[in-house]
């Protein structure tokens, strides 16, 4: 069974040959949408960590790779997971901050895009994150960093389960999608002090410790993974319009059981 290209939830890597033409108009057509739901969320008090995870599962969706994630540097310059499209993507990304190495810690540090790098054991370059990198399945990477006037704030981490490089046409995509994120979080800038701009880059990360914790407990009481209990409680917070990190709340706090929370919508896949 194959995702069609026409219905959501497809990913470039499920289309075949003579469904790559198509698929460059649908990509069109998401990444257009994509900006729209952006332009829809960015409210005031918005959710940063809804819209980077909205941002990386889309990427996986328009994009040739298959997992995305997002990594955001505290004001101090210490990177800090923040949203992945799996929770495989988000154990590679935190053994790339505990051990300091990876794609990630360098397109941070450089400023500078890491692009078609394949991962091949030994890795001189990255000697402990790339077997890791392998045994979860990924064979190629590329980061790119999400700058905005000459301050970076972290990175888009993109890898694929096959060797060989992505088109420069999805780099572009990929670029203006980690532009977005970075212009989201850096909302209203000319407005805003400093102290602000670090202040929500704090929330955004202190808002994850919850959300890992109310995942958790969504998981264990449902019997579900945890990519599953993510998906259970953003169609609660969309459903009520609520931000993410007050459900995460609600449901380490019980103040909502967890039997209480909405199902996301299933979606209709083609033979």
């Amino acid at each position: 069974m194959k995702s069609s290209a026409r219905q959501p939830g497809w990913r470039y890597a499920d289309l075949g040959p003579r469904e790559e033409g198509e698929f460059l108009v649908v990509r069109e057509s998401l990444v257009v949408a994509t900006l729209v739901e952006l332009a829809d969320n960015l409210v005031d008090n918005f959710d940063v960590i809804d819209i980077l995870t909205m941002l990386s599962r889309r990427s996986v969706e328009a994009i040739d790779v298959d997992a995305a994630g997002v990594m955001l540097a505290l004001p101090g310059g210490e990177l800090q997971f923040v949203a992945s499209s799996s929770e495989s993507m988000k154990v590679l990304e935190l053994f790339q901050i505990q051990s300091n190495e990876g794609p990630c810690v360098d397109c941070f540090t450089s400023g500078a895009a890491v692009v078609n790098q394949s991962l091949v054991v030994p890795d001189d370059r990255w000697p402990r994150f790339t077997p890791r990198a392998v045994d979860l399945g990924f064979r190629s990477v590329h980061c790119l960093p999400m700058r905005l006037r000459g301050r970076t704030l972290g990175a888009l981490n993109l890898f694929r389960a096959r060797t060989g490089g992505v088109s420069s046409e999805d780099i572009v995509v990929a670029q203006g999608l980690a532009d977005i994120a970075t212009i989201a979080i850096l909302q209203h800038q000319t407005s805003q002090t400093a102290q602000r701009i670090n202040d929500q880059l704090n929330f955004a990360l202190n808002s994850r410790i919850i959300i890992e914790q109310a995942k958790g407990m969504v998981s264990q009481a449902a019997q579900c993974d945890m990519d599953a209990a993510f998906a259970q409680l953003r169609a609660h917070a969309r459903n009520h319009n609520y931000r993410l990190t007050d459900v995460a709340t609600m449901i380490v706090t019980g103040t909502v059981a967890i039997t209480e929370l909405d199902h996301p919508p299933t979606r209709k896949n083609s033979q």
